[in-house]
């Protein structure tokens, strides 16, 4: 103690009294013991202020706040420990699981409640998380009967998530107005809808959805989040800025939220603040998929960890390998990024339960950089999926040989010309056409006048994008008349409908 404290002391005089976090910590574990949950919360919180890096007050702190029903404040404060603190705090976990089970979010406690017990089999809660993954159990049970009821909904919901993904989207489109047709309120379902619709063109029709989905479940953040990749991709900066500021400021406690928050920054160009979420993600032991290591390790890469940004990458390609060659730091990454440089892609469309997607994977293969791997390759001779019409297009790209398959490409590779690599918006003009050309096939309607389906087809996608484009502008491109086009046109939508 310094000398004039001494001095002051001695002549009778009053001290001043400068009180530390952990005086603090004492009162509000006092006041934790009798009960009186209020106090402790006011005596930790303010020990907290103090020492705003002592991982124990905040544990602390974090159990009164649930003692008081306050989960979230909780979880938030536990998270911060794990992803901030201290990661080797492992009861952290324990006390995860148990908030979110109380707030219902089973998936969640089960993942936080097994994960205590493979950091610390022989902790002071391992019985008690036994207990919970018990009870969890049980509540599955409990459900069993409403989520049976729900079996379809999720086969639905995976099937149409495989079409966007594969780039077909009508069909998408039709799944999920069955599926927000039976389920009016799964919300996840309606911003699919929405991503259809947008990738189709139709942006219009996909913003309606989203604000529908805002105006009856304010604060989506699903919605929110594509509203501003939608309006990303449609190149409204300023838009697109105001949805940063206000994104960037909501903290998401669920997993599955911070990864849709990740991402859509990710998309939007938005590295650092991905690279924020994802790796808070990573950390934790999020269960991922392959869209989670892929912008882990874009948004890694685009903010200097290069070595960390590789690593993921290396895990991304062993779930899956037709990533390869399309790295962040890939020296021709658009080209990498076509449909028809990705054998995988190829591959997964080729076993489509579409005749118009095989098709279309056949043409990709057709003008593919990998075209004799995938010809030769033992998954196309044993696709028993292929009808007489593929198997004559296999024919004709392995041999050249003349078939009813030859007008179709043909016609396909007038839009190669202009529209190539095939990314996600190209793939919708090369389904429909095929989709025409399947039903034309049907038909016994002869592909004589090639340059006036393309103009046709293509007139006609550029419409369902909401698009500005003129017949004559068509028309010049093909080098045929605006009049032929328009006649073509009556055709091509005659098969669509």
């Amino acid at each position: 103690m310094r000398k004039d404290a001494k001095a002051r002391m001695q002549k009778g005089k009053i001290v001043s009294f400068v009180p530390t976090g952990e005086y603090y910590f004492k009162k509000g574990i006092k006041a934790y013991h009798r009960r009186d949950f209020l106090k402790a919360k006011k005596y930790l919180g303010r020990a907290l202020q103090l020492e705003p890096g002592e991982p124990m007050i905040a544990c602390q702190l974090a159990i009164v706040s649930t003692e008081l029903g306050e989960f979230e404040h909780s979880n938030r404060l536990l998270h911060l420990i794990l992803e901030d603190l201290d990661h080797e705090m492992t009861e952290c976990h324990y006390f995860l699981a148990n908030n979110y089970a109380h707030l219902g979010f089973f998936k969640d406690a089960y993942h936080h409640a097994t994960l205590y017990l493979q950091m610390d089999p022989d902790g002071d809660f391992a019985e008690d998380a036994e207990e919970l993954l018990e009870l969890l159990s049980f509540e599955s049970e409990e459900l069993e009967d409403e989520l049976y009821g729900q079996d379809d909904l999720i086969i639905k919901q995976e099937q149409a998530r495989d079409l966007l993904e594969s780039g077909y989207f009508p069909k998408a489109i039709e799944l999920l107005k069955e599926v927000v047709e039976e389920y009016p309120e799964y919300w996840s379902a309606y911003n699919n809808l929405a991503l259809a619709y947008f990738y189709l063109g139709q942006a219009e029709k996909a913003e309606d959805i989203l604000n529908e989905v805002l105006e009856r479940n304010p604060g989506n953040l699903h919605a929110l989040c594509n509203k501003m990749v939608f309006a990303h991709y449609q190149g409204r900066i300023k838009y697109v800025k105001q949805m940063i500021d206000s994104l960037k400021k909501i903290q998401p406690l669920l997993s599955e939220q911070q990864f849709k928050l990740g991402t859509s920054f990710a998309l939007v160009g938005e590295y650092e603040l991905a690279y924020l979420w994802l790796k808070k993600l990573y950390k934790t032991g999020f269960d991922g998929d392959g869209p989670f290591y892929y912008w882990l390790s874009y948004s890694s890469y685009h903010v200097g960890y290069e070595n960390f940004a590789r690593a993921i990458w290396k895990r991304l390609l062993e779930m899956n390998p037709e990533k390869e060659g399309s790295e962040p730091w890939a020296e021709d990454q658009e080209q990498a990024n076509g449909f028809e440089d990705i054998s995988g892609s190829i591959f997964q469309k080729l076993e489509s339960d579409y005749v118009e997607e095989r098709l279309f994977a056949l043409f990709l293969t057709s003008v593919s950089s990998k075209k004799d791997e995938i010809i030769t390759s033992k998954r196309l001779f044993q696709n028993h999926k292929f009808t007489a019409l593929e198997k004559e297009y296999i024919s004709l790209i392995r041999s050249g040989k003349p078939s009813a398959t030859a007008d179709a490409q043909e016609i396909a590779e007038l839009f190669y010309q202009n529209y190539q690599p095939i990314g996600t918006i190209e793939a919708g003009l090369y389904l429909m056409w095929f989709s025409v050309f399947v039903e034309a096939a049907k038909a016994g309607v002869a592909l004589k006048n090639k340059r006036a389906w393309a103009g046709a087809v293509e007139y006609v996608w550029h419409k369902l994008r909401s698009e500005k484009v003129s017949q004559q502008e068509v028309a010049n491109r093909y080098e045929i008349s605006s009049a032929t086009v328009g006649k073509y046109v009556k055709l091509v939508n005659e098969f669509l409908n």
